[in-house]
């Protein structure tokens, strides 16, 4: 089990976390929208919070400013986290708009909040996990996608939780992050999505 816990690190790693939820998204609301709308909205958020982000990511290993694309020093993740900030900006200035999609227009909110405390936290030299981050910031939109179109699926929302538990298990088994840790990063993801629900759900 230890050899396998090292996957769900990087399977769910933080730049991967929206472009799960814009296809789980899409994947709820078939028929709402045409194929070509799907595509330039799927490519777009993979370019602008996987493409660059990793584009960047291998900038700064090159130039020695961080260590490795999990950024495990807590004083290296100023840059990264503003960046990602930035991004999630970008997409709602140009992307996801309040009238385009609102379900996606308060996810990407409440994405951009959480990064921003996760960013102030590291000038106070506090490390939160951005990955525990990423994974309640999913399970709140997903869940809220359910409710919000209807659908039941009690299977799709253990194996939610489940993989949110195998992440925990995989930052805390590779000596990534401590509880304490952990639990803050799920805090911080977790509260500004369910604030944001109340608008759109």
């Amino acid at each position: 089990m230890k050899k396998i816990l090292p996957f769900f690190s990087y399977v769910f790693h933080p730049i991967f976390i929206s472009v799960f939820a814009v296809v789980f998204f899409f994947f709820t609301t078939t028929g709402y929208f045409n194929y070509e709308t799907v595509y330039l909205y799927i490519i777009q958020t993979l370019i602008i919070t996987v493409f660059i982000p990793l584009a960047i990511f291998y900038l700064l290993v090159t130039l020695n400013k961080i260590d490795s694309i999990m950024v495990p020093d807590v004083t290296q993740r100023k840059f990264p986290l503003i960046i990602q900030t930035a991004l999630f900006g970008t997409l709602l200035y140009k992307s996801f708009t309040l009238d385009v999609s609102p379900e996606l227009y308060y996810f990407f909110l409440g994405s951009m909040i959480s990064s921003t405390i996760a960013l102030v936290l590291v000038f106070f030299k506090k490390k939160a996990s951005l990955h525990m981050l990423g994974m309640a910031s999913l399970t709140v939109f997903c869940i809220g996608c359910l409710m919000h179109f209807g659908i039941k699926n009690v299977y799709f929302v253990s194996s939610l939780f489940l993989c949110n538990g195998l992440v925990a298990s995989s930052r805390f088994e590779m000596k990534a992050h401590t509880l304490t840790e952990l639990t803050l990063g799920y805090i911080i993801g977790l509260i500004p999505q369910l604030v944001l629900l109340f608008f759109w759900l």
